[in-house]
């Protein structure tokens, strides 16, 4: 158990804050309210700020070797377009030394996996950040199925099988429409082993997205290759989250009305290739305020992990309401990637994962003074 008492809370469920303790039982919220008590360790935070521990809705951390070159890089597997069967759990390094940088930062929560060479490139995982063995962290082990559109298949695989967008898409049309198939074959065999197909472990990857168990993450730059994405997911009747969404203020309208979960960034980086020429930070707000369901990202580490506060802040002053940029890191990438039943709000029944600060936490001058992940306090001085 622990009481926290006398913070000002900052929930991302109600607009303004208010002040009062916060009790702590097994690791989840269990009662807030003013003048709790109880026989645990308590902690001060009288003139702090509390938020909920903040939340990436789409990263890469433990995959991506800390730019340590090849032997620590795992986010890509370049031998294959089409890799829906690997796992982001059998890649992730909690050693890597961005993860203590991103919970000092105060994120808790990340949706990580693998990178965007591939049509389809394999399992995203939510994870807390505070652990050292990857399965004792995993909120999710399978949140999402990663596949890409845009540049970044054609640069990888242009001098093998993928040169144009045209065909980028008609291999993830070719790959659902097989795992349609598969999934045909295998309930009409019911329970006779005899008549079911031949195992694909592709497929058999594919059969979630499917089902509508997880949605397809998909990456898109660029205002068509966004709308490609949007098609194919209807073709197909599979959910769908859009992730980067550079161009995504250019078509705010129809994004609007179309209503799929949006992960915006990374946006405080140059526009490194010609996919990126209209990147700004007033995207997320021009979005939110067209009514999206908006996330912001860092693509960790295309912008450090740690940085993810920073570039809410920075929508904030390109024009996004400050309410809305908080619920940007904290229950809006929740719900994006299948957590927020656990995590992104300071709510009865939630995680306690807390973030304590000095100051309001779009101010770069604020200072973090304790991290708390799942009731324990895993960054911050002792009392």
């Amino acid at each position: 158990m622990l009481l926290i008492r006398n913070g000002l809370i900052f929930d991302a469920v109600h607009r303004e804050p208010y002040t009062a303790d916060i009790l702590v039982k097994d690791g989840k919220i269990a009662e807030i309210g003013a003048g709790l008590t109880a026989d645990c360790p308590t902690f001060d935070a009288a003139g702090l700020h509390i938020y909920p521990g903040f939340v990436e809705a789409h990263c890469h951390i433990g995959l991506d070797g800390s730019g340590i070159g090849f032997e620590g890089d795992d986010c890509n597997e370049m031998t294959d377009i089409l890799t829906p069967q690997l796992r982001a759990i059998d890649g992730i390094y909690p050693q890597d030394p961005t993860f203590r940088e991103a919970l000092e930062a105060g994120v808790t929560t990340v949706c990580t996996g693998p990178g965007s060479a591939n049509v389809l490139g394999g399992q995203f995982a939510v994870i807390k950040t505070a652990g050292h063995r990857v399965d004792d962290m995993i909120v999710r082990p399978f949140a999402a199925m990663k596949c890409a559109f845009g540049e970044n298949p054609k640069r990888c695989y242009k001098d093998k099988n993928n040169y144009s967008r045209m065909s980028t898409a008609a291999k993830l049309r070719e790959a659902l429409l097989r795992a349609q198939e598969y999934d045909a074959k295998k309930q009409a065999a019911g329970d006779d082993p005899a008549k079911r197909p031949p195992l694909d472990v592709k497929l058999e990857a594919l059969l979630p997205v499917q089902h509508g168990e997880v949605p397809l993450k998909a990456h898109a730059h660029r205002a068509d290759d966004i709308f490609t994405a949007i098609r194919i997911a209807k073709e197909f009747g599979v959910r769908l989250t859009l992730e980067h969404v550079t161009e995504g203020h250019l078509i705010a309208e129809d994004l609007a009305k179309e209503d799929y979960p949006m992960a915006v960034g990374p946006s405080l980086t140059h526009a490194s290739k010609f996919e990126l020429r209209n990147k700004t930070f007033t995207t997320p707000g021009i979005l939110a305020k067209a009514g999206c369901r908006v996330s912001i990202i860092t693509d960790s580490p295309v912008i450090p992990q740690s940085y993810l506060p920073l570039c809410a802040a920075l929508a904030v002053r390109a024009g996004m309401d400050p309410f809305d940029a908080l619920r940007a890191i904290t229950i809006r990438p929740a719900e994006h990637i299948g957590a927020a039943d656990r995590v992104g709000s300071i709510e009865c029944g939630k995680d306690a994962d807390f973030v304590v600060m000095d100051g309001p936490w779009d101010a770069v001058s604020s200072g973090v003074k304790a991290v708390f992940v799942n009731g324990e306090k895993v960054c911050g001085a002792a009392e």
